[in-house]
């Protein structure tokens, strides 16, 4: 039974390496599926072209197009000759973003793949506007690739808030882990649990004589530990295995991953959109750049589409 049957590939047409095409087909190796191919391209000159007939512009359109397909094609031939199953599909739109998700409720893909920017260091907080929306709104998984292999027998992250008592919480650690877990298998890898806890905060610290900081943190410690050591034991993951540590996710999961050479780390991302999402954020948004590998991005099970049409 394969993890994924209908794999939608983001491709990126500014670069000649184009690592979620690559990273793709690796998991067409390891697991049977069919792969798409995708680009969303718009010429902005077509808004200049008015004078134009009907069928002038749509001709001048579908040259664009097939231009597009005759560059993803030279990709593909590498892999087809290789038995990869790969289609081609290219839209006009002018928003990347949208042509994505409209695809992936089109065509029900359940897996999306897209090749991350290599940012420099200034720069490495910020998010490309196409991926901060796709992982916002995209309703299946989103596998974001860097450029790190896929040995086998490596190490898969499952970061997860095992601490937590709300229902979306629980339910969104059960989806990270068995998404960790099937990614394991394929690699022949170990699945690791990840979960960071909050330190005293300060403030209470300060304005509450009588509370006790060094008892909090250990019982706050203790709490997280033994929610992770229940999850490891529902999915059959040893102890050496489960990392429980103080701080925040941006900062414990970075330096996991790099510490165990992970090739993933899986994340639950809730997909909040609007002024909550930007004045809260989600944890894999500040995550995603400070990590070396690839990024799987999980939606809980309740997830709505914001482009859903009713």
């Amino acid at each position: 039974m394969s993890a994924y049957n209908n794999v939608l590939v983001v491709l990126d047409p500014t670069v000649d390496q184009q690592k979620a095409l690559n990273r793709a087909v690796q998991l067409a190796r390891l697991q049977s599926c069919k792969l798409t191919a995708f680009l969303s391209v718009y010429d902005f000159s077509y808004e200049m072209t008015t004078m134009l007939s009907g069928e002038e512009r749509e001709s001048m359109r579908q040259a664009v197009i097939k231009d597009r397909e005759l560059w993803i094609s030279d990709f593909l031939a590498a892999p087809r000759a290789g038995g990869i199953n790969i289609d081609i599909k290219v839209v006009w739109h002018n928003r990347p973003f949208e042509a994505v998700v409209h695809a992936v409720l089109e065509d029900n893909y359940d897996l999306v793949i897209k090749g991350t920017h290599d940012h420099d260091v200034l720069k490495s907080m910020i998010f490309t506007p196409t991926d901060w929306h796709i992982l916002r709104k995209c309703p299946c998984p989103v596998l974001l690739v860097k450029d790190h292999d896929w040995p086998q027998g490596g190490n898969i992250i499952a970061a997860v808030n095992a601490g937590s008592e709300q229902a979306h919480h629980l339910s969104l650690n059960q989806r990270v882990i068995t998404k960790a877990g099937q990614m394991a298998a394929m690699l022949s890898a170990h699945t690791h649990l990840v979960n960071a806890y909050p330190g005293t905060p300060v403030n209470i610290a300060i304005e509450i004589p009588e509370f006790n900081p060094q008892e909090y943190n250990s019982t706050m410690k203790h709490h997280h530990i033994d929610a992770v050591t229940k999850l490891a034991k529902q999915f059959d993951i040893d102890s050496s295995r489960c990392h429980v540590q103080e701080g925040m996710p941006e900062d414990v999961l970075p330096a996991i991953a790099s510490e165990l050479d992970a090739e993933m780390v899986v994340i639950g991302t809730i997909g909040r959109t609007g002024l909550s999402a930007a004045i809260i954020g989600n944890t894999a948004e500040h995550v995603i750049d400070r990590l070396d590998c690839d990024v799987l991005a999980v939606k809980p099970a309740d997830f709505v589409c914001p482009l859903q049409k009713d």
